[in-house]
């Protein structure tokens, strides 16, 4: 059985990273505490005006009760809810030069990870078997992260990938971009803001309930991928990251009867489902189990299930050309090319008075017609005023669902929480054929 491993995660990218040591740090033979800045100068971390080199690190000489506070972390990038904050951590703290900024990173064993992670995804009140549902699927998610950079997992790695024609361009967007850390502590990867949400004692349980604990299938970690609220179906991986098919990860309606759905690939049997409101664990209005999954940023979005975005011709001529980069003059029209088995879109053309071009897969599309992101990719596009000349002067989209809708519902785990499911039975429904396997027990400090 392995050993606790270490997790290195980045925080944050500036050129300039404050920050307050509570309690002793060791760097390179001298203990520090206190408030410090420091700034990249030629490739070079200088501390409190003193070259430090390409990299310092600075670690707790009492794990317990020393921690040290970030000022001005950026949380929700590029999403509708982004902004800064002040966070505070447990473990080491890493400083690196990149790309003229400094690059904070927290190193610190992966159960006290898991401990942020979880009060940081959802609310730290949620139902017991929900958090220990989410700690099974981070620590497996993690953990494969960490086994891909270090070669022992045979699975395919792709980061930022594109297959590009004169009128077709297709990206994925995943974690393999970082290469100075395991993972990032935004929505890109997990979110992780440190001791900053408090973690309760019910999170605490969890994790230590499930221990080690982690998803497997054919003797290999699970990629065990997790949204906001999958709108009814699952999607399957490959329609949103490297063409991979992951058995674990397959269509399945949200709801006890896991079978009954749609033909979701199929434009008019998805257009239906995405313009109805079908039962589904996830479709719910609860306030006591939303407050349960949603902090409170998040609650500001409330038309997850199924929602509404409007444009006219101008805004959405402009949203689109600011986003992608090109200029495809009036819109002409926006039409599905394919859809996943939730009813996603991964690819979509856009039809222009200067440019027709198909993008994909589900996260490039929300990043194009959004400012941040559109809540999901399953949607259908209305237009409305048409003029003689065939374009219209506004368009409609109406979705389902928030996030990639791969793995785990988050929405729709925490109602079979709150119905009395164990969190083995709230991972089997979710994770096709997978079995929950202890890891590790011992933990190994930093």
């Amino acid at each position: 059985m392995d050993r606790e491993p270490n997790v290195k995660v980045g925080i944050m990218s500036e050129r300039s990273v404050e920050f307050v040591l509570s309690g002793m740090y060791e760097i390179e033979g001298k203990m520090i505490t206190g408030r410090h800045c420091a700034i990249n100068e030629d490739g070079m971390v200088v501390l409190d005006g003193v070259a430090a080199g390409g990299e310092v690190e600075m670690r707790p000489a009492d794990w317990e009760n020393c921690s040290f506070e970030l000022v001005g972390v950026t949380i929700g990038v590029n999403f509708h809810w982004e902004r800064k904050e002040n966070q505070r951590f447990r473990g080491a703290l890493k400083l690196i030069c990149r790309d003229g900024a400094v690059t904070a990173i927290n190193v610190l064993p992966v159960e006290d990870y898991l401990q942020s992670v979880i009060s940081s995804e959802m609310s730290a009140t949620s139902s017991l078997e929900l958090l220990k549902a989410h700690a099974v699927i981070s620590r497996s998610w993690l953990l494969a992260q960490i086994y891909k950079e270090n070669g022992k997992d045979g699975n395919a790695v792709a980061g930022e990938s594109d297959a590009a024609g004169c009128d077709e361009m297709i990206k994925w967007y995943d974690r393999e971009d970082h290469v100075d850390f395991d993972v990032c502590a935004d929505d890109h990867c997990q979110r992780y803001q440190g001791i900053t949400r408090e973690t309760t004692a019910a999170v605490r349980d969890a994790v230590e309930a499930t221990e080690g604990q982690v998803l497997m299938y054919d003797g290999q970690l699970c990629d065990a991928r997790f949204s906001k609220c999958c709108g009814g179906v699952y999607e399957q991986f490959e329609n949103c990251w490297e063409p991979v098919h992951h058995p674990y990860l397959v269509a399945c309606r949200d709801d006890e009867d896991e079978a009954d759905f749609p033909d979701l690939t199929k434009e008019e049997a998805a257009a239906d489902w995405i313009m109805s409101s079908p039962r589904a664990f996830c479709n719910t209005t609860d306030e006591n189990v939303l407050r349960q999954v949603l902090n409170n940023y998040d609650q500001e979005t409330a038309d997850f299930y199924r929602w509404r975005v409007e444009y006219s011709q101008d805004e959405l001529a402009e949203l689109i050309a600011r986003r992608s980069g090109i200029d495809f003059g009036r819109i002409l029209d926006l039409r599905p090319v394919a859809r996943g088995t939730s009813g996603r879109l991964y690819k979509l053309k856009i039809v222009g008075e200067k440019r027709t071009l198909t993008i994909g897969k589900e996260l490039e599309i929300r990043r194009t017609l959004s400012p941040s992101h559109l809540y999901s990719s399953a949607f259908i596009v209305e237009r409305h005023d048409v003029a003689a000349d065939g374009y219209p002067g506004k368009f409609v989209l109406r979705g389902a669902g928030w996030g990639h809708g791969v793995g785990l519902c988050q929405i729709g785990a925490a109602v079979m929480g709150e119905k009395g499911y164990s969190y083995k039975q709230i991972l089997m429904h979710y994770f096709k054929g997978a079995a929950i396997t202890k890891l590790y027990e011992t933990k190994l400090t930093i």
